[in-house]
């Protein structure tokens, strides 16, 4: 089947599991050019899958892997992928995005995207090939490590197809496991749960069916010119020092979250510092497929060398402060064999780090019956993960993530217990970095720094921090915009230092790559698409404005640092920073979106009393 555009395949493959079939869809022109690829396409091709409201972990919740019209072009950064479902940690709108080969392969199978629905009777791999679907026989595999069941599954598949697949935690349906390939992780929002529920331990791909470009040598030549780029002071500091050096910056400014948000400073965050995570410069630099950046930092557990066989974990920011600060532990080897531990079981790492801190304050507090449960406790740390990817002790409890613990703990846990919509918080404390406490609390997916960057604008000179007004609002959405379209292109967000006009430069890439006539105008307008279709989506799945807020926490208690600290966000200080974004966006005072904003954007209608969708 030709391509309708230059740089897709103009369909995606439906696959229902229970049935053993598979089915093309066609996708019309018109649709790839409003909803581009990655979570845009990834949000359209949900609404239309999606019948009702069917539970996250339900056989008919669809499982879409989308691809983009980059992957394959040699444009810097473009080989990722995007995971859309329903969240069974949130029961709203789930988008993940991944870096590695298996978006090569991925969009090689001839579709740009490959839906699953159903079941499967025994635990299997589905394989998707240019020549048809098939399965293999996952039950050696199931229960074993993601390394562990990559080996087993390589002895059958071989070494031509690429990987993603879960770990016990997606098997026994931890609300916040993730999916794995390549040693990189689409994480949040509990993606391996939903694998797991569908029996499905891998999904392989294979392909040859590559797709044209529009003008071939000038994106050659603007392919060029963007690596050099990428490797000029825009990217810097991730090159050389990965995001982990994040944290001691953080915590200089007094915004870095520790022992579950109850301070905004770490005594000993030095210990954690890039050059103590591997003392004797035992960093090893990694690239993402199809990257010029090489911003990835691998570090050893234990004491493995570089060059040495032995355990190395990727370290980031986000779970480098989860892991850490946020669960008052300082020991870098600590931090490193729990950032393993999850990798291996198939953890997200903000989530798993942030429900152990909230544990911990509990235990502490007396309100679970956990001793051994502490702020600085190693072994406790590490034990409790384990516990939770084998859904066993305290580990059920907190398998569910933090807002159904709380809910099932009461006695005042839901104040503190650090969710957005059930999505737990990342390394933003909220109440020194407002423009980011908004960027939470109107988030789709939840507490999200991915799909909102608007601590970008509290970074900045445009707005006190700590004191936020309206002024901040279309700030923050324009990140917001900037994200929807990045994330459906896709490019990694690590681009954003080395464009003078991001817009501008998306435009022109994607005219390279499709012949279309783009505009900035244009992208704006369907960055706005994008946003309304998950919010819509959200709604159709049952979300109330009472959703868009941040814990009580955030409204009652100061947050100390040596910086000086931050007093509380007002609560109605958000509630008018929220409907001013609503406002924005064109939606109703309470965030429904309107009919003609439906209409406008061409999206579909879902009646929500007489006239708001």
């Amino acid at each position: 089947m030709s391509a309708t555009v230059p740089g897709y395949h103009g369909r995606y493959l439906r696959v229902d599991i229970s049935r053993e079939s598979a089915e093309p869809i066609a996708i019309a022109p018109e649709t790839l050019r409003r909803f581009l690829g990655g979570v845009g396409l990834g949000t359209w091709i949900l609404l239309q899958e999606t019948d009702g409201q069917p539970d996250a972990l339900a056989p008919e919740s669809p499982l879409v892997f989308v691809f983009s019209p980059l992957v394959g072009s040699p444009l810097t950064t473009s080989a990722k992928f995007s995971v859309v479902a329903k969240s069974p940690l949130t029961n709203r709108i789930n988008d993940s995005l991944s870096s590695s080969h298996f978006a090569l392969a991925g969009k090689q199978t001839g579709y740009d995207a490959i839906v699953i629905v159903g079941r499967c009777e025994s635990p299997s791999c589905l394989v998707v090939e240019p020549e048809g679907v098939r399965y293999i026989d996952a039950r050696p595999a199931w229960g074993q490590t993601i390394s562990e069941s990559e080996v087993i599954l390589r002895q059958e598949l071989g070494s031509q197809h690429r990987l993603a697949l879960i770990g016990p935690a997606g098997e026994n349906g931890v609300r916040f496991a993730s999916l794995s390939h390549d040693r990189r992780h689409a994480g949040r929002g509990g993606h391996g749960a939903v694998m797991g529920a569908k029996n499905l331990k891998a999904i392989a791909v294979r392909g040859d069916r590559k797709v044209d470009v529009a003008h071939p040598e000038r994106l050659t030549a603007y392919a060029r010119d963007l690596s050099k780029k990428s490797l000029g002071p825009g990217t810097e500091k991730y090159r050389e020092l990965g995001t982990v050096s994040n944290l001691t910056t953080f915590n200089r400014l007094g915004v870095l979250p520790t022992r579950n948000f109850q301070e905004s400073s770490f005594a000993e965050a030095d210990k954690l510092a890039p050059e103590a995570l591997a003392p004797n410069n035992g960093t090893i630099r990694e690239s993402c497929a199809a990257c010029t950046i090489r911003c990835e930092h691998v570090y050893p557990v234990g004491n493995n060398s570089p060059g040495e066989t032995g355990s190395h974990v990727r370290m980031e920011y986000e779970s480098l402060f989860a892991l850490g600060p946020l669960c008052g532990i300082s020991d870098p080897q600590t931090v490193l064999k729990a950032a393993a531990s999850c990798d291996e079981w198939g953890l997200d790492t903000i989530s798993a780090g942030a429900t152990i801190a909230f544990a911990m304050e509990c235990a502490e507090r007396g309100l679970i019956d956990q001793p051994e449960l502490r702020f600085g406790e190693d072994a406790a740390l590490l034990q409790t993960l384990e516990a939770i990817a084998k859904r066993e002790g305290i580990g059920e409890l907190l398998s569910q993530g933090t807002r159904i613990a709380s809910r099932e703990i009461g006695r005042g846990t839901e104040d503190f217990a650090p969710h957005v919509k059930g999505l737990e918080i990342p390394g933003y404390e909220p109440r020194a970095l407002q423009t980011m406490a908004l960027g939470f609390a109107v988030g789709t997916r939840g507490a999200d720094h991915n799909r909102s960057g608007a601590y970008q604008v509290d970074f900045s000179e445009a707005v006190d921090r700590s004191n936020v007004g309206v002024e901040a609002v279309p700030l923050a959405i324009e990140t917001e915009d900037e994200a929807a379209v990045m994330d459906s292109l896709i490019l990694c967000k690590f681009l954003r230092g080395v464009f003078d006009d991001r817009f501008a430069a998306m435009a022109e890439m994607l005219e390279l790559v499709t012949g279309w006539d783009v505009t900035t105008e244009e992208l704006h307008v369907t960055a706005a698409r994008i946003v309304n279709a998950r919010k819509l989506y959200n709604i159709q799945q049952g979300w109330t404005p009472e959703e868009d807020t941040l814990p009580r926490r955030f409204f009652d208690q100061r947050v100390d640092s040596a910086a000086g600290g931050a007093a509380p966000i007002g609560e109605q200080q958000l509630q008018a920073l929220v409907r001013e974004y609503n406002r924005l966006r064109g939606w109703s005072d309470e965030g429904w979106i309107r009919q003609d904003v439906s209409e406008a954007m061409a999206l579909p209608r879902s009646a929500k009393d007489g006239g708001d969708c």
